[in-house]
């Protein structure tokens, strides 16, 4: 195992529990800084994976100032540590509506904006706003490709966005684009795709244009496209996952130059067979996605995930006579980014490869304070 996971004072930390390299997760914010050339104006990054104020603030200290985020409780925790720029990529429905415009009311120095991607979303969300005599900005979420939420480049669209402009309790900000169906492990075959997204995103705008519609922001992508998206002019790149990095990133995409700064320490409890030994690593603790294998263990050679469970994982080796009950298994999650919603803090590990402090995981809970 890479030396610069060693925690030397392992024994005070119980598992299965996620551990945090602060030096690392610093390292990841200068590459991504690196990665625009300085220039922090091109960044949003997303909030959704750590979830936690500290690194916020590390952020915040680096220059980056502004915030992309998905639930309410992230867009509280950004505002409640000093980031007034928020992007709350996520449409307000139901009950939600009155809690962000409530939110809006707590922190009105913040520039909050929102995404839609339907006329009845920005019909509610205009005439809630009136209620609360704001004015919101909203910006329309284009579909290029993922299927999953926005609306692709059309004639609706554009009606949308129309709504949005005509709409007293409302101003159209741009465009929110999120293409996470890209997931070409050649950068050159990335980069193409990413072309092919941006040529969409030209001709929205054109649309757009043609009916005198202000653009003001474009918003795009995610941690794998996020090269491509750091180097095109008018675009504000939106990488999550990088300040965590996990295996499934650095596995597919070893172009982007980040380092996985989040492990879950995870400890030997059985020895069943000769063959076989079980951790204490089931999916409560380690996310159950993506299907397949869920993470990679660090410090034990030739070691195959095999069965999990809620509060199992059997691991098959060739032998286990050097295992022990009890040993220390280091495992680097396929993907991050779930797995950190299972976890209430961090025990993070300093530079000197001690655990000295934990950090609370704040927007794991979507209750708003």
């Amino acid at each position: 195992m890479d030396q610069k996971y060693r925690i030397h004072n392992v024994e005070n930390i119980p598992s299965p529990s996620l551990v945090v390299y602060k030096e690392l997760v610093q390292q990841n914010i200068a590459h991504a800084i690196e990665t625009v050339g300085g220039d922090v104006s091109k960044l949003r990054p997303h909030a959704k994976t750590h979830k936690t104020a500290e690194i916020i603030q590390m952020e915040r200290e680096a220059g980056i100032l502004k915030h992309k985020c998905a639930t309410l409780k992230e867009a509280e925790m950004l505002a409640q540590n000093g980031i007034e720029d928020i992007l709350i990529a996520y449409q307000m429905v139901g009950p939600n509506i009155n809690r962000f415009l409530s939110l809006c009311q707590r922190f009105p120095d913040v520039d909050f904006k929102v995404i839609v991607d339907h006329k009845d979303a920005v019909i509610a969300l205009s005439d809630a706003a009136l209620k609360y005599s704001l004015s919101i900005k909203a910006m329309l979420d284009l579909d290029v490709g993922m299927r999953r939420t926005g609306v692709p480049v059309s004639d609706k669209a554009v009606e949308i966005y129309e709504s949005i402009d005509q709409s007293d309790g409302l101003q159209p900000c741009g465009l929110h684009v999120y293409d996470g169906h890209i997931h070409d492990t050649e950068f050159i075959q990335r980069m193409n795709a990413c072309n092919q997204s941006l040529a969409q995103v030209e001709l929205m705008q054109d649309k757009l244009t043609e009916k005198g519609l202000p653009i003001p922001l474009i918003v795009m992508g995610g941690t794998p496209t996020f090269p491509i998206y750091a180097k095109t002019d008018g675009v504000e790149a939106s990488p999550g996952t990088f300040v965590f990095h996990d295996y499934g990133y650095a596995s597919n995409y070893p172009d982007l130059g980040f380092i996985p700064a989040a492990l879950l320490l995870s400890r030997v409890i059985s020895i069943p067979t000769s063959t076989r030994f079980t951790l204490d690593l089931g999916h409560k603790a380690i996310a159950a996605d993506p299907e397949g294998k869920r993470g990679t263990i660090l410090n034990i050679e030739n070691a195959e995930v095999d069965t999990q469970h809620e509060e199992h994982w059997a691991i098959n080796v060739p032998d286990t006579k050097q295992i022990q009950i009890g040993q220390e298994v280091y495992v680097c999650p396929t993907h991050i980014c779930p797995s950190v919603a299972l976890h209430p803090f961090y025990f993070v590990i300093d530079a000197d490869g001690y655990y000295r402090e934990t950090w609370d995981v704040i927007s794991r809970n979507r209750n708003l304070t």
